[in-house]
């Protein structure tokens, strides 16, 4: 309802006909059109029309979507008009021009046939104190601002009603105005003005919404202008550009925007693309072309051709397929190594049986320095192929692999596709470098970016995000690196081939050296061959006393040290005796190289008790462990040093369950646990140590130190034990025994489902091992255990003696 005090003077009422109008206010003393279609607004005007006064009463809406609006939906403050004129219209409609009277107040709703019918009461201001002589300068300076918003606005004549504006009297003076306030104020707005019958506060309300329409059109303004600078300087452009064209033309020269544009069609057409990519390109040419030069768009569209002109889409390497030509440059390259080229080979005979095949996607898993990226390198030079190479070492976001979509500023391309690019054919020997590196952080995971690129049934469309078309991976022969494979996720490698290249035997160190590492080095530090000479001994010191590695690098470098000295010999030997010729044997390696780095691992110089000989596989390798167990006075406490893994110190509480079980079927005291403590060490402290392999070792050194039989010195062994005794299979087998062979121990006990890793050893160690395979820990013992006890299963207690006859031992 409407403020009382807003109304502050209600006279006498009358009943007048109501015509409820939308988004529509009129003021006292305003003409206003509008057109009547609703039947209980016709009805309404019909019996206003048969008046002799003609009046009506108009009152706005308060929601204009009502078609019937009810008392409610009605404001309470509205107009008393006057019909001018009417006219009706062919749709039944009626149009009229109406005249406000007065403002007045709705007091109540009045029953009646086809329309509404209300009682009206006057709604008059109070007089004003001063008079309109006190409001005269207020309403000089609310008609400056209606000046001001007329002249901006263009929408009014207002020269006739400023020429009709008197200002005499306030009230008529603010009605004026209020109606010709424009139809972008808002309804409820108008309607405010409309119910404030105070002349001052109706001014106050008149000059705020005036101000704000004013603020308005400035803004509009500036907006307008600025857009018009800029058209005016992008026309500024284009015209100068054209008339540079013309210029060129009539001399005869040619433009360079059309050359580049043109150049760049020609390399759409020439590239190979599919229909759909070309198309694309072409698109992307056509929108190049309707851009400004100078524009940031233009350089972003050109450089996105560019990119699909430049990968490479049907050019291939001519591949080579001479079995024996790819045999020999495998070999030329690598010593060894028979498993990589058997592959290698398999693939070429593949390729001359079948024209087409799908791209092999082959994992080296090895310890580092064995071979794996040189590997790949003569397998492209084997085929005939490019080479390319990714490191995946560290890389964390998924964008390396699938590139930035081009609404990124500074977006690239993959990894992937910029190498493919570089590589120049679809073809390539394609190197992921490191993929057990990989890790991931928010900005996604690249090694699941990896398996589209990595899967033979998907990668014939990998997607860069980059480029957003498809693009063919299929004919790539991928070849992936690792140093170990169980940080590689399941899904990532099950789409790989995995092929272990484990550590060099001595003798393959020896073969590697001479054919490859002292001629390369010789050649790269300025020496000729019969200036620095290699003895056989001289490389097996360098590899038993300077390096401990499965791969050749640091032999590598020890090479080089040594090559350095004698280049420094000959250059500053005056006599010269050194320019005639060195040879590095064992014994003048000190000379070179100082006091050995490292010492060889060695079997026990004598069987002791409590100490066992065990093998363990390393990243670098393999190496030899010497667990000790001693027993002392306490209640049965396990304890462990050597700094041990989870998983090894619950292989060590399995060890000592097995041995408390078995201790008096070996003739040990079967309460032993309850007096002594177990103290299992392994040496090096300082080097984390892990895995269930060394189970049968430290069941062996403790079962050793409970019965005090001492263990063989020149036997090692590895294996995981169970509670039950069972020896179950571990791996890292060729490297351990590498490793057992190195320290000079020839009897090695295995478990027996590991007997098909045996065929990886070369011929010549496996002739020097005598190899024993195992199925439970009872084995074990009578090898490992010198004058090695029976396990006798204990005898009832007798009667006589109240004892279990002793375990008998086996000499």
């Amino acid at each position: 309802m409407t403020n009382p005090a807003t109304v502050p003077h209600r006279s006498a009422t009358r009943t007048l006909p109501l015509v409820p109008l939308r988004d529509m206010v009129v003021f006292p003393r305003m003409m206003a059109p509008f057109v009547v279609g609703r039947a209980s607004s016709i009805a309404a005007l019909e019996a206003a029309l048969l008046t002799t006064d003609k009046q009506i009463f108009l009152a706005a809406q308060r929601d204009p979507k009502i078609d019937e609006p009810a008392a409610g939906d009605i404001h309470d403050v509205g107009v008393v008009a006057t019909v001018v004129q009417s006219l009706k219209l062919p749709n039944g409609h009626i149009k009229v021009m109406v005249e406000g009277v007065s403002r007045g107040v709705i007091r109540s709703f009045v029953a009646s046939g086809g329309h509404k019918e209300v009682e009206v009461a006057a709604a008059e201001a109070k007089p004003l104190p001063g008079g309109a002589a006190e409001l005269g300068p207020y309403m000089q300076k609310v008609l400056g601002v209606f000046e001001q918003y007329a002249k901006l606005s263009h929408q009014l004549a207002y020269e006739g009603l400023l020429a009709s504006l008197t200002l005499d009297d306030p009230d008529v003076f603010a009605d004026m105005l209020a109606g010709h306030l424009p139809a972008s104020i808002a309804t409820p707005e108008k309607q405010g003005l409309l119910e404030t019958v105070n002349p001052l506060e109706r001014l106050q309300k008149l000059q705020d919404l005036l101000e704000i329409e004013i603020e308005k059109i400035n803004i509009d303004r500036r907006i307008n202008n600025k857009v018009k600078k800029q058209m005016e300087r992008a026309q500024k452009e284009y015209y100068l550009n054209e008339k540079i064209k013309a210029i060129h033309q009539e001399l005869g020269r040619k433009d360079d925007r059309s050359d580049e544009l043109e150049e760049l069609r020609q390399k759409i057409d020439a590239a190979g693309m599919p229909k759909d990519v070309k198309e694309k390109a072409i698109a992307e040419l056509k929108r190049l072309e309707a851009m400004p030069n100078v524009s940031a768009e233009a350089t972003v569209s050109r450089n996105y051709i560019d990119w699909l002109v430049n990968v490479p889409w049907k050019k291939a390497s001519r591949e080579s397929k001479d079995i024996k030509n790819a045999e020999k440059v495998l070999n030329e390259d690598h010593y060894g190594l028979d498993k990589v080229k058997e592959r290698i080979l398999e693939f070429l005979a593949v390729r001359q049986l079948v024209t087409e095949t799908k791209g092999s996607i082959l994992c080296f898993a090895g310890p580092p320095g064995v071979g794996k990226t040189s590997l790949a390198k003569s397998i492209a030079r084997s085929l005939n192929r490019k080479f390319v190479r990714l490191s995946l070492g560290g890389v964390r976001d998924e964008a390396e692999v699938r590139g930035h979509r081009r609404t990124y500023i500074g977006a690239f391309p993959g990894q992937i596709i910029q190498l493919m690019k570089k590589a120049g054919t679809v073809n390539p020997v394609f190197l992921l470098d490191e993929v057990d590196k990989m890790s991931m952080d928010f900005r996604g995971d690249p090694s699941a970016a990896l398996l589209e690129v990595l899967d033979p049934e998907q990668n014939h469309a990998f997607v860069d995000h980059y480029l957003d078309v498809e693009y063919d991976l299929s004919k790539v022969m991928f070849i992936a690196t690792a140093n170990v494979i169980h940080p590689i996720p399941p899904a990532l490698k099950d789409r790989m081939e995995i092929i272990s290249l484990s550590g060099y035997t001595p003798n393959e160190k020896l073969a590697i050296a001479k054919q490859f590492l002292v001629p390369k080095q010789v050649k790269e530090n300025g020496l000729t061959p019969e200036q620095a000479r290699f003895d056989d001994s001289g490389i097996y010191g360098l590899v038993e006393k300077y390096t401990r590695e499965a791969g050749v690098r640091n032999l590598e470098r020890e090479i080089a040290s040594v090559c350095r000295k004698i280049a420094r010999k000959v250059v500053a030997d005056d006599s010269g005796a050194a320019k005639e010729g060195i040879t590095v044997t064992a014994e003048n390696l000190p000379d070179f190289l100082g006091k050995p780095k490292h010492r060889p691992a060695k079997k026990g110089e004598k069987a002791e008790v409590g100490l066992s000989t065990g093998l363990a596989w390393t990243e670098a390798g393999g190496d030899v462990l010497h667990i000790e167990t001693t027993l002392m006075r306490g209640k049965g406490n396990l304890v462990l040093t050597g700094q041990l893994g989870d998983v090894m110190q619950e292989s060590a509480r399995a060890a000592l369950s097995y041995v408390r079980s078995r201790a008096e079927m070996y003739g040990a005291d079967a309460d032993f646990y309850e007096k002594k403590d177990i103290h299992v060490h392994i040496p090096e402290g300082a080097i984390p140590k892990d895995g269930p392999s060394a189970g049968i070792t430290m069941a062996t050194s403790i079962l050793s130190a409970v019965t005090n039989i001492a263990c063989r010195k020149d036997l090692a062994m590895t294996g995981e034990i169970t509670l039950r005794g069972k020896v179950l299979p571990v791996g890292g087998i060729k490297e351990k025994l590498l490793a057992a062979y190195r320290a000079g121990i020839t009897t090695i006990v295995l478990p027996r489902e590991n007997e098909k890793d045996l065929d990886d050893l070369p011929e010549e160690i496996r002739n020097v091992l005598e190899t024993h395979l195992v199925d439970d820990v009872d084995e074990v013992v009578r090898l490992a255990l010198e004058g090695s006890p029976v396990a006798t299963p204990p005898k009832p207690v007798t009667a006589e003696t109240g004892t279990t006859p002793p375990a008998t031992l086996a000499h």
